[in-house]
């Protein structure tokens, strides 16, 4: 018993044990700020992995605009609802 009681008292295990407990529950760096900041982080890089996934798609197709004008036509028409004179134009949209 007296054994248990000196490793308790043991000036280092009090400091070391005080220490961890500061850096996990009380510094400005502590365990739960980091697992928000870990949370944000994963978060901010599927918001950039899908951003520069569109910014592919587009593009491809700015390049198929320029390269084919019946594309570009289709395009306007569709988009934008241009239309020659004397034409209606209907959009429809499959589900």
């Amino acid at each position: 018993m007296k054994k248990v009681f000196a490793v308790i008292k043991n000036k280092y295990l009090i400091t070391v044990v005080a220490l961890l407990v500061w850096l996990i529950f009380f510094d400005k760096n502590d365990f739960s700020t980091q697992r928000d900041l870990s949370n944000k982080v994963a978060k901010l890089q599927g918001e950039r992995d899908y951003y520069i996934k569109a910014i592919e798609d587009n593009k491809r197709q700015i390049k198929e605009l320029e390269t084919d004008s019946n594309n570009l036509e289709k395009f306007a028409r569709e988009t934008y609802l241009m239309k020659r004179d004397n034409e209606d134009v209907f959009v429809i949209v499959k589900k």
